[in-house]
């Protein structure tokens, strides 16, 4: 029964102490916002308005926290980390932000007297869809860090309409649809209308001569763009402190012109605000097309020059004009700012002009400001993700932004280039920040290493290529610029909030709390042997894979069994992260299987998550493939359901919460030497999945701490993957030697898994042939296999699979983001907590 209890007319005064908030508070507020925010009357199956009710009941209790934070923190004058990245994927915000404050349990309780579960609830609203992949989660998880440490940060993306896109199957073709994540609002978010920023762009620059006989630079834009920012409470776990996360929407500077709409011109009345809105439409736009490039270059400078407009206008309001010479230093003792790959890289340009031509600074105190403020994180090694935009844009779009950066390429050229090379134009051509051919180009990643003060990698093999492979001769100039800084998770959302039954064990039998020093999970190890323990740990996970099995159903309509080991591989569909090595292998135990349906194997589900981007034609291909090569698995009752695959559509974190807890074995594939670091390998090992895995990235300093025993590792190293190259890699050889691979990839060319329609899988297949192989998955396959097969002999054993996993989650410490926001915080950024 739902509660018909009163709503008070009276809104109840917010109470900051946790402790003091009680199930009669919550109770009230809820139906506070019920009545007089929604003009709602309690009744039944209204899930979605407790929803917003209970979430505008905690906010007012976040909103307050982040403005006491915001005085504490202007009156402890702390130094600010102002982090910049095109993506937050942030998920669903009810269940963790009311762990964070500690009031789960009395919300939960508070629910139950209205006649709902708080679990059904978490489970409404969308997730806020402002990323894509790993990239983004990590900035949240940073987020989450730097808020339950207590340090002062404001996080600044672009308020994406729509996001990425909403992902659906149709006869297993990928379709994209509009994600209208907030088509009615969020409850989360406050629009700070007072903070908004007028951006100009295109038009001409004029020099004007001085009276001291140097000349001026005056930008004449052609058009003008308004920022309006939304911001989205981060709250801290067990801390004092809520920071913001200011999301920009870009709006026209003039959005209705009359005179049209009188004359009776009704569309184009409006065309201004439409061109606007395009900007913070989606996240990544197609950029196949020049139409795409430009607007994702606008997009990219949009964002960077009001998060620097607001950069700036929220240290004037605290210490004064920056245009005063006394508030230069200020300014960087203040202000840090960090460049989450090279998206937000136009920021560099961007403060420089408005130094320069906004606040009077000149050129060289200007200078110097961007290269104590600025630092810069690498999130790759591959050359197609290093960005480059053309001159020609930037004259067109930004025409005072290149006369600037053409000045700070030629004093790079001339001072630091030219001293350590002298008279060496091949150095000079490949340190330039433009790059010379056919279309010249700007090279961001070089802007961002030239001013930079710090660049890190983000595992310590992904630095150190950084340094050997990608930067060498920067860091020859510079030999203490380069650096790493390890990723990490927060697990607070990542084991406390997507895994209760795992995470009220870790409650029992750990002192302390291991949310906030994950370290203590070490304690676990002491557990591993005992069949007591086993026995828990492993009948949760149990649990959770039933959970999962209703999830898959709903979802796909496949129905897998609980007792069967769920191998996943969940993360951004991308050759380098070979998904189609994982398929391979599949097809290659179906033939197994086909020809002994009585093979000692134990039943397998393969999960997969993950979206191609809409002009990534191969990754739709591999999507495409695994679902009609799973259509014919789980209908083929010759292999008596020892074999199933299943590709979870619409792959995004509120899905990963779920499917995390539930994984048995973690699929970290990639070739390596090309995945930076991954996150997802540490989210599932945390909780208790068991990885199988190159030496790429951070799975390196997972099995350094997880130890040998208890991971499963193949395939060739770096160092091996550098010499098949050097030597000439020939993909044909291994397709013409290894029978299997030879017979599972001819399968492809036929109808067998599109009937009727012979050769519709055969772009998988060329992509390892034709196409070379790039990734090198068919030199991998052989031991990728064998190590599979001492992972079914493994799993056989179940005293010492639970180990294994047990083993996994209490080894995990290092991997927590608190940790490597502490890194940050020491060798980058010099925070002090504002408490």
């Amino acid at each position: 029964m739902v509660s018909k209890t009163k709503a008070s007319t009276k809104k109840p005064a917010v109470k900051s102490n946790k402790q003091s908030i009680t199930v009669a508070d919550i109770s009230q507020r809820i139906e506070h916002h019920l009545q007089f925010t929604m003009g709602e009357q309690s009744s039944a199956n209204q899930k979605p308005a407790y929803w917003r009710a209970t979430s505008l009941a905690l906010n007012d209790i976040i909103v307050e926290k982040l403005q006491s934070t915001k005085a504490r923190q202007n009156q402890n004058e702390a130094k600010s980390v102002n982090y910049l990245s095109l993506e937050y994927l942030m998920g669903r915000l009810l269940s963790n932000n009311l762990h964070n404050l500690g009031l789960y349990t009395n919300t939960e309780k508070a629910l139950q007297k209205m006649g709902f579960e708080l679990a059904d609830l978490c489970e409404e609203g969308a997730d806020l869809a402002l990323g894509n992949g790993g990239l983004g989660r990590l900035a949240a998880c940073f987020l989450d860090s730097l808020a339950t440490l207590d340090y002062n940060a404001m996080g600044y993306g672009v308020h994406y309409q729509h996001g990425l896109f909403k992902q659906s199957f149709v006869d297993g073709h990928q379709i994209e649809t509009p994600d209208m994540w907030r088509e009615f609002g969020s409850p989360w978010e406050v629009c700070r209308l007072e903070s908004s920023q007028t951006i100009p762009l295109y038009g001409h620059v004029e020099e004007i001569a001085q009276a001291d006989g140097t000349t001026a630079s005056v930008w004449h834009a052609g058009k003008m763009l308004k920022g309006v920012p939304w911001d989205v409470p981060i709250v801290g776990y067990n801390s004092q402190t809520v920071n913001a996360l200011r999301l920009w929407e870009c709006r026209a500077d003039s959005a209705f012109d009359w005179d049209l709409f009188n004359n009776g011109d009704y569309l184009n009345a409006h065309q201004q605000q439409v061109a606007a809105e395009t900007v913070s439409k989606v996240l990544y736009p197609n950029d196949e097309h020049d139409a795409g490039k430009e607007l994702r270059f606008v997009q990219q400078y949009f964002f960077c020059a009001c998060s620097v407009q607001d950069i700036i206008a929220r240290f004037e309001n605290q210490y004064g004009l920056i245009s005063e010479s006394k508030n230069w230093p200020t300014f960087c003792e203040k202000v840090a700012i960090q460049l989450n790959d090279t998206h937000p890289t136009i920021a560099i340009l961007e403060l420089m002009r408005t130094l320069i031509d906004n606040h009077n600074i000149d050129w060289d105190n200007a200078w110097g400001i961007c290269q104590k403020v600025f630092a810069y994180t690498n999130h790759t090694l591959l050359p197609e993700a290093l960005e480059k935009w053309s001159v020609a844009l930037f004259e067109r779009v930004l025409p005072r932004h290149l006369t600037i950066l053409y000045r700070i390429n030629e004093a790079f050229l001339n001072n630091d280039v030219e001293a350590l090379w002298p008279n060496n134009d091949d150095m000079r051509r490949r340190l330039s920040l433009i790059e010379e051919g056919h279309e010249r180009k700007v090279r961001m990643a070089h802007l961002c290493v030239v001013t930079s003060h710090k660049v890190n990698g983000v595992a310590q093999i992904h630095s150190d290529l950084v340094k050997q492979d990608l930067f060498p001769e920067f860091d020859q100039l510079w030999p203490t610029k380069l650096t790493n800084v390890t990723n990490g998770i927060t697990p607070r959302r990542w084991l406390k909030a997507c895994n209760p039954l795992l995470a009220e064990l870790l409650d029992k039998t750990i002192d302390g709390d291991w949310a906030k020093d994950l370290n203590s999970l070490s304690e676990l190890a002491k557990f591993a042997d005992d069949a007591t323990f086993q026995k828990k740990f492993m009948a949760i996970k149990h649990q959770n894979k039933i959970a999962l099995t209703k999830e898959i159903k709903t979802l796909t309509g496949v129905t897998v069994s609980p007792d069967a080991i769920f191998d996943v591989q969940i993360k951004r569909l991308h050759e380098y992260k070979r998904q189609h090595l994982n398929l391979l292998h599949i097809i290659a135990l179906y033939r197994r299987l086909l020809a002994n349906p009585e093979l000692d194997m134990q039943p397998r589900v393969f999960i997969f998550g993950a979206k191609a981007a809409p002009g990534y034609e191969l990754a739709k291909e591999i999507i495409y493939a695994t679902n009609k090569i799973a259509e014919k698995i789980n209908n083929d009752v010759r292999i008596q359901d020892k074999l199933k695959v299943v590709f979870l559509p619409n792959y995004r974190v509120s899905l990963a919460e779920k499917i995390i807890p539930a994984a048995d074995v973690s699929e970290q594939i990639s070739t390596a030497g090309k995945e930076a670091s991954g996150t997802g390998n540490m989210k599932l090992a945390l909780n208790g999945a068991v990885t199988i895995g190159t030496l790429d990235g951070a799975n390196i300093e997972i099995a350094e701490e997880v130890g040998d025993d208890n991971i499963f590792i193949f395939g060739l190293t770096v160092d091996e993957v550098k010499a098949l190259d050097a030597q000439g890699y020939n993909s044909a050889e291994y397709y013409e030697n290894n029978a299997e691979i030879r017979a599972c990839l001819d399968w492809l060319d036929t109808d067998y898994f599109t009937p009727g329609n012979p050769g519709e899988l055969s772009a998988v297949k060329r992509c390892f042939l034709e196409g070379g192989d790039p990734y090198k998955v068919l030199a991998d396959f052989q031991t990728y296999a064998n190590a599979h097969q001492a992972l079914d002999s493994a799993y056989k054993n179940q005293q010492q699979w639970a180990k294994m996993a047990i083993l996994n989650t209490a080894l995990m410490g290092k991997f927590n983001s608190d940790r490597s926001i502490e890194d940050y915080v020491q060798n980058i950024w010099n925070l002090t907590p504002s408490v």
